[in-house]
């Protein structure tokens, strides 16, 4: 039995570093009937269109009810072009668990790879504290944060300088 397309692709994909990733995810609602297109919604309008997927499938679960409260799940397999875009699906998606189903055995990273990651990481952080600080956080409590991040601030330049000092002195 041949290879099918998608079987072609995927090796192909994977031979030049991308990833064959299986996520699970689950949703709750109030209303049953709003779950499975929330869920289809989510594979098609917004993983499928997620830079670096070359391809994504699922399958939904019928919702089931527990006091009140609706909940289905879904197995969603996803090929990226790179393990990058699989670290922002990853933060940006927040699934309930996910399996690296190819490669197998390992993944190589050069440095300059893992140092991009690295900021890729740290940019998605700045985002999401940008968004609290700007639609979550009271204007007091910003201000208190800002005065805790000032008060660090001064104890980190303490180190900085004590750091330079016994650099100099030696």
């Amino acid at each position: 039995m041949g290879k099918s397309e998608m079987d072609k692709l995927t090796d192909e994909k994977i031979a030049k570093g991308g990833v064959l990733v299986k996520f699970y995810f689950d949703m709750q609602h109030k209303e049953k009937e709003k779950l499975q297109p929330l869920m289809a919604d989510l594979i098609n309008e917004r993983l499928m269109k997620e830079k670096g997927v070359v391809y994504c499938y699922g399958s939904i679960e019928e919702p089931i009810e527990k006091d009140g409260i609706y909940t289905t799940s879904a197995m969603i397999t996803v090929l990226f072009e790179s393990f990058f875009p699989l670290v922002g699906i990853a933060f940006n998606y927040a699934p309930a668990g996910l399996e690296i189903l190819r490669p197998e055995k390992e993944l190589k990273f050069t440095t300059a790879e893992m140092q991009s990651l690295l900021l890729e990481l740290s940019q998605i952080s700045v985002t999401y504290s940008k968004y609290i600080l700007e639609h979550v956080m009271k204007p007091e409590e910003i201000e208190s944060l800002s005065k805790t991040m000032d008060a660090r601030s001064e104890v980190g330049k303490k180190f900085i300088g004590t750091n330079d000092d016994e650099q100099h002195a030696a």
